[in-house]
């Protein structure tokens, strides 16, 4: 666990779908090993499909609020994942005088499909598990939670 770092943050565009879930697969993968918060630029309220992609999987996000950048009460991370474009531009303009590492994960942003309710939850499923296989090839150890 050496080179795990004790603090990352998860930023995209509204913090209402990529964020989100990366924090909460990253708390469910590590317990409280680590500290984990997301942000977005323009932050709105957690998409209902997120809520229930994430359900199945025994998370529960209801009581995830929406932040942005400007809401972070500390900026101490040793890493921060951008999920969006626009998140990755403010990532790297909050580091630039930081000691912090900035990675791009240009992630898709399921909210944008539209079909029928079964169409979107797939797409919302899709993100989901990709989120959650990056995290587990990007903290290489034993995932099991501390609790």
């Amino acid at each position: 666990m050496g080179d795990l770092p004790e603090a990352v943050l998860f930023a995209c565009s509204h913090n209402a779908v990529r964020s989100p879930m990366g924090e909460a697969l990253l708390k469910h993968l590590l317990g409280h090993r680590i500290y984990v918060d997301s942000v977005g630029v323009r932050p709105q309220e957690i998409d209902g499909f997120v809520l229930e992609v994430m359900d199945e999987l025994g998370i529960d996000m209801s009581k995830h609020r929406a932040k942005s950048f400007d809401d972070l009460e500390d900026t101490s991370y040793d890493l921060i994942i951008s999920l969006s474009p626009e998140a990755q531009h403010q990532a790297v303009e909050l580091t630039r005088t930081m000691a912090c590492d900035v990675e791009f994960w240009n992630t898709f942003d399921p909210s944008i499909i539209e079909g029928s309710r079964e169409t979107r939850l797939q797409a919302y499923r899709a993100v989901r598990d990709q989120l959650r296989k990056r995290i587990e090839q990007r903290f290489t150890l034993d995932l099991k939670p501390d609790r």
